[in-house]
């Protein structure tokens, strides 16, 4: 196979495994805090993605432009779940709140099928949309790439919070043990609450990005929900540094099979090794 085309692959590979990556951090950051996983996800992706649609299609807000608004809606979704869904399920077992997320996927997914339709809407021309650039015989799709940086900067963004913050020091106390924080005098209501917000901001940053390249429809979501729950789980539930790597390795795993084997067998490919590795390492890549 030619060299270049294998570099081609590599290229178009990390640069959607970064935006996974993402995706993923988000719901990790929740799984570690809380140990709940978010099954309306992929709906709060679908969210983001509608909202960058709608504020381009009725106001005229370039999707790059709008993405702050996106994220600050996508914020106050999330941290506005914590508080109405899942806050009153707290001291039940686990599977009572993952059940109501389930609830929540599908009830958010039905109301955007009734109001908007099951349409795929497309942006030809936002500033991004269409453009490319190349280096060395090597061509980089511009929304991707900018979609990728972003991606990488914000995850970035996340890991310094989380590590150098007073609030990502009571963020990790109350992961480690929620009891032995709230005597300390942490508020672990609102560590919870923020969290969700955060988990829900890093789809809308995605979601917000995605849309210039990839169709908007109602169940959008639902494909990059079985991802982002295979990174994390590939990743170590709860580590957001392995479900970053993860999600680079599943976007280079569909980019491989995708063109050797075919598109509809890619995913296949990523659930294959998901099986191996869960196989041989029950708690994920980086878990421990």
């Amino acid at each position: 196979m030619d060299l270049t085309i294998f570099l081609q692959l590599i290229i178009s590979g990390l640069l959607i495994g970064f935006v996974f990556s993402l995706i993923a951090v988000g719901l990790s950051l929740i799984w570690g805090v809380m140990d709940i996983l978010n099954f309306a996800h992929g709906e709060f992706l679908m969210l983001a993605m509608f909202t960058s649609f709608f504020l381009f299609a009725q106001l005229g807000i370039d999707p790059l432009y709008s993405l702050p608004i996106v994220v600050i809606v996508l914020y106050f979704i999330g941290a506005g779940t914590y508080r109405f869904v899942i806050k009153p399920l707290l001291g039940y077992t686990v599977l009572i709140a993952l059940l109501a997320t389930f609830g929540l996927s599908i009830l958010i997914r039905n109301l955007v099928l009734f109001f908007v339709g099951p349409n795929y809407r497309v942006i030809n021309e936002s500033i991004l949309a269409g453009k490319t650039f190349s280096i060395g015989g090597l061509y980089f799709s511009v929304p991707q790439s900018v979609a990728a940086l972003l991606c990488i900067l914000v995850t970035y963004g996340i890991y310094l919070l989380l590590t150098k913050s007073k609030f990502g020091r009571a963020l990790r106390a109350t992961s480690l043990d929620k009891d032995t924080a709230m005597l300390m005098g942490i508020n672990t209501n609102r560590i919870f609450e923020i969290t969700f917000g955060i988990g829900a901001a890093c789809v809308g940053v995605a979601g917000g990005l995605l849309v210039n390249f990839y169709a908007v429809f109602p169940e959008v979501g639902l494909n990059f929900t079985v991802l982002a729950f295979v990174i994390v789980a590939l990743g170590g539930f709860g580590n957001n540094g392995g479900a970053f790597l993860a999600g680079i390795l599943v976007g280079l795993v569909t980019t491989m099979g995708g063109f050797f084997i075919g598109p509809e067998y890619k995913y296949t490919l990523v659930f294959l090794l998901y099986l191996v590795v869960i196989t041989i390492r029950p708690k994920g890549l980086f878990g421990w």
